[in-house]
């Protein structure tokens, strides 16, 4: 499914003639490994404008303004191990705008985002920003390249345009326009690792998970109380109801081991199992779903360290040393320590048939376990972060990069690259996280506001989870899936794959602060750099990119909002665009500049648009299928000579429906589908609403003519 993957530059060669170097830095011909922390090489040919890092042309460019004369400063600037590498461009004439054309490549991991906060004076309220595909919003002033871990941006004092422009022999091509009195662009190497202070994030070693990831977990249904009886019974409930929405897995959490200790102790459950783990295993295959199971990193049972005192972390009298939460610290540091406490569990749970393993206590293990016995690694020459990723490695290389692996909980970012996910909060589901580490969401991990409940707020939990592209495991007895409360959940699912709109923190309150991992000594209770429990942020924007069309899908929360601007969206505020709030399937109109968004209904305890550009002739609006309006079921939409014809994946058994629009001048008088049924064709205004039964599993083929009136 994913694999590693080194950073090799391709050599890119300039077709600018003679260059003349103005940076002075030495051209890096890296074959595989990390990309240097070194500026580029800038150069000027008459008005053309190149700069090139690692062996690469990662951009060029054409320099123009009516007077024909401009002048180029550039300088590299270095704060500790942070450059920025900035080249302004100005006309010689005070007031002479310039224009600056050209094109950015990057690798197929390259995408348009922002990178440096706008002044919050005048530039609208927050919005969380993701992106399914390659976004084309008006607010992206950068490119980052996630595997050479590079961005380069254009500063506030010009107005820019990004757009993709599609691959080039293998590489993301991005086409880049900026006018200004002056224009400054900025590049920085190893963003992440260097400027936001991840230092074991080293991207061109692996790839982010891209697959959905949606299911169920059991701690908050049934705590550590859970029994063969309740997986058995909740299992069949939950894939009769949800598997075919896009729910894959189902994990076992706390209560089926003996005790937390030796791997005979997790492999051998409890009497509550009397059946055992490959019995569960294969109850949950059953029913279509992945099994997924929970451990956790803490030693509370005491024959292996009274056997092997040496496996362990131990005080200047060579006794072994406990903590809270994580009882006797194993010492990740002991090769054998790890192969027989840790590897032969791992081992045996992959053997079993596990797929998703969910991995606890880690923050005990840093903090009440290593950080708080500096000394002792001190001694062995050993970080205590260095210590947690042996542990971790040692999961990882038993399961291997095709089964999931989530750390819990809090923030670890000395796990970037061996992880697929981080709960990045504390128990129950808090999504205002989802602000606070946005920009690590798809681009060191997936992000894990933790478990959702179908309860009051499931209309809510579920709607940012999806926008942001998060992790989404629900948490409920039976029972509930059996009643109307599935239905956020069945249109949240998939999770479509996201990369962030914003490379910073749209509240950097937490991330700011990730630097204090290195300090604690305790993981009781959420500390000041996890995931917090208030929001900051109450809209949240999911860009859809497809070959047919590009829209956009805005979720609320809350907040006062009398209007919401539609250039503060990313959007034209001089173009025209339909809005359909998908929670109530209305349409709230076509709109440009701005629009009023209303109450929150308190049944859905908030909004979810859908809006896309107007256009002359039909078009679908949205589908009934996902609250994207056709993020994962719509393949392809294709207007031609009075049909409307698309191609798209719904359910067996849940009605699909088309939204589509009947403008001035054509009425729709039928519609023909393959691979389903037409069930029905009503009115709403001017939105007219096709029904289908899909026959099968197979994608529906519909066309929808339309007369002129």
């Amino acid at each position: 499914m994913r694999k590693a993957i080194p950073y090799r530059p391709h050599g890119f060669a300039p077709a600018l003639g003679l260059i003349i170097v103005l940076t002075q830095a030495p051209l890096f011909a890296v074959a595989a490994g990390a990309p240097p922390n070194s500026p580029g090489r800038v150069g000027i040919n008459g008005n053309s404008l190149s700069l090139i890092y690692a062996g690469e042309t990662i951009f060029e460019g054409t320099v123009e303004n009516k007077s024909s004369t401009f002048e180029v400063r550039t300088q590299v600037l270095r704060t500790g191990d942070k450059i920025e590498q900035v080249v302004y461009l100005f006309g010689a004439e005070p007031g002479s705008p310039i224009v600056l054309t050209g094109r950015i490549r990057g690798s197929e991991e390259a995408f348009p985002c922002e990178v440096d906060r706008r002044d919050r004076r005048g530039a609208g309220p927050l919005i969380v920003r993701h992106v399914s595909g390659l976004s084309r919003s008006l607010l992206n002033r950068a490119v980052y390249d996630r595997r050479g871990d590079w961005v380069v941006s254009a500063d506030s004092n010009a107005a820019v345009t990004i757009r993709p422009a599609g691959l080039e022999a293998g590489r993301q091509a991005f086409d880049l326009a900026a006018e200004g009195g002056e224009i400054t662009l900025r590049f920085r190497p190893r963003y992440y690792n260097k400027h936001r202070g991840l230092e074991y994030f080293e991207p061109w070693t692996y790839e982010p998970w891209k697959d959905s990831v949606a299911g169920w977990t059991s701690w908050f249904a049934f705590f550590d109380r859970i029994t063969e009886e309740d997986v058995v019974e909740t299992a069949a409930a939950f894939a009769e109801a949800l598997k075919s929405f896009g729910y894959d897995y189902f994990q076992i959490d706390d209560g089926y081991q003996q005790i937390q200790g030796a791997p005979e102790k997790w492999l051998n459950p409890n009497v509550k199992f009397p059946k055992g783990l490959p019995f569960l295993v294969e109850t949950i295959r059953k029913r279509g779903l992945k099994p997924g199971i929970w451990t956790a990193a803490s030693v509370l049972d005491s024959p292996p360290v009274k056997e092997h005192p040496e496996w362990f972390v131990r005080d200047g009298k060579g006794v072994p040393v406990r903590g809270n939460w994580i009882g006797w610290v194993l010492d990740a540091s002991n090769p054998v320590a790890l192969e027989r406490m840790v590897k032969a569990l791992y081992r045996g749970l992959v053997g079993q048939g596990w797929q998703y393993f969910k991995l606890d206590a880690l923050r005990h293990l840093r903090y009440e376990g290593y950080n708080a016995n500096r000394d002792y690694f001190d001694k062995k020459g050993v970080e205590p972060a260095a210590a947690l990723r042996r542990y971790v490695q040692a999961v990882r290389d038993m399961i291997g990069r095709g089964r999931f692996l989530l750390a819990c909980w809090g923030i670890r970012p000395e796990l970037a690259g061996l992880v697929d996910a981080c709960r990045i909060g504390d128990d129950g589901f808090a999504y205002a996280g989802l602000a606070q580490f946005n920009s690590f969401n798809n681009v060191v991990w997936r992000n894990d506001p933790d478990h959702i409940e179908l309860d009051a707020d499931g209309y809510r939990s579920t709607l940012v989870t999806t926008l942001t592209g998060s992790l989404m495991m629900l948490t409920d007895k039976p029972a509930t899936y059996r009643t109307e409360a599935v239905e956020p959940a069945r249109r949240t699912a998939p999770v479509l794959f996201t990369r962030p709109g914003q490379i910073y923190d749209v509240d950097p309150s937490r991330s700011a602060l990730i630097a204090k991992t290195d300090t604690e000594v305790s993981g009781g209770g959420p500390r000041p750099f996890d995931a917090g429990y208030t929001p900051s942020c109450f809209l949240y924007s999911l860009e859809i990119d497809r070959p047919f069309e590009n829209w956009l899908a805005l979720g609320r929360t809350g907040g006062d909002f009398s209007e919401i601007r539609l250039d503060d969206l990313g959007l034209d505020p001089a173009k025209e665009y339909y809005i359909f709030e998908f929670w109530s399937k209305k349409l709230l109109g076509s709109f440009s500049g701005a629009f009023a968004p209303g109450p929150l209904d308190p049944r859905f305890r908030s909004q979810a648009f859908v809006i896309r550009e107007r256009t002359a002739y039909p078009q679908v609006i949205a589908t009934n299928r996902h609250v994207t309006g056709g993020g994962p079921d719509l393949e392809t939409v294709h207007w031609d000579g009075g049909i409307l014809s698309g191609k798209s994946r719904a359910i067996p058994g849940d009605p699909y429906i088309l939204y589509l629009t009947e403008p001035d001048g054509y009425l729709l008088d039928k519609v023909e589908a393959a691979g389903a049924n037409v069930e029905k064709i009503d009115r709403d205004g001017r939105l007219a609403r096709v029904t289908l039964a899909a026959k099968g599993n197979e994608a529906i083929s519909w066309k929808a003519r339309f007369v002129r009136t």
